[in-house]
């Protein structure tokens, strides 16, 4: 990917420099300003609810936020533990206030207290990579920070539109999940059955009980 940008940035930077060497040496110093004054503003908003979140971890409000995710958060991941349904839990917090960058953190946290040495990944560990990326938004507060610093005049009138939008996607993004996890775990059944080490297994209890009730007449 890298590779990628850095092609594409010098192929532009070479035809604006052939073109018109006064735009693109403006158009740098422009970019670079703008990129500058954006990363301060979005540092400032960061700062803010990172902060906010770890006060909460560390009053242990975060279990209070987990109890009262956890009937949703316990159906959807129902192999994880309490530790990592908290880490999930802020990820969803995060992700509900439009703080995808926050939510990174704890996403990471708890994938790592998923992992147990497979080189596949999960049902849940997919689960939580799907919610993460649709990011259910309630208060999309990184696009608003970034229309105001924009100039925008209502930097908050889409808020009915991205509700509506990441609530679709996040929904259709479960149900795209559970719905190929009962078909994988439906082919890892059949397959196993199919399998000779199986029908021998499944033979022998059988073959046993006949030879006990032979016995016993």
């Amino acid at each position: 990917m890298a590779i990628i940008w850095l092609i594409m940035l010098a192929a532009s930077l070479g035809l604006m420099i052939f073109t018109d060497p006064a735009a693109a040496v403006n158009s740098m110093i422009t970019g670079a300003h703008g990129a500058v004054e954006l990363s301060l503003n979005l540092l400032a908003l960061y700062a803010f609810w990172l902060g906010f979140f770890s006060l909460i971890e560390k009053l242990g409000m975060s279990r209070g936020l987990e109890r009262l995710l956890r009937p949703v958060i316990s159906r959807l991941f129902p192999s994880c533990d309490a530790e990592t349904r908290k880490y999930i839990t802020m990820n969803v917090s995060a992700n509900l206030l439009g703080l995808g960058n926050a939510a990174t953190p704890m996403a990471i946290n708890a994938i790592n207290r998923m992992d147990n040495g497979s080189t596949k990944a999960s049902t849940d560990m997919i689960m939580l990579t799907v919610i993460s990326a649709t990011s259910l938004q309630i208060l999309p507060t990184t696009v608003i920070g970034m229309r105001a610093t924009a100039g925008s005049a209502n930097p908050a009138d889409f808020l009915f539109p991205s509700l509506v939008a990441t609530v679709l996607s996040t929904l259709i993004g479960i149900i795209g999940v559970k719905i190929c996890s009962k078909i994988f775990d439906r082919k890892k059944r059949d397959k196993a059955s199919a399998s000779p080490l199986y029908s021998e297994q499944t033979k022998k209890p059988r073959r046993a009980r006949r030879k006990k009730a032979g016995a016993a007449k």
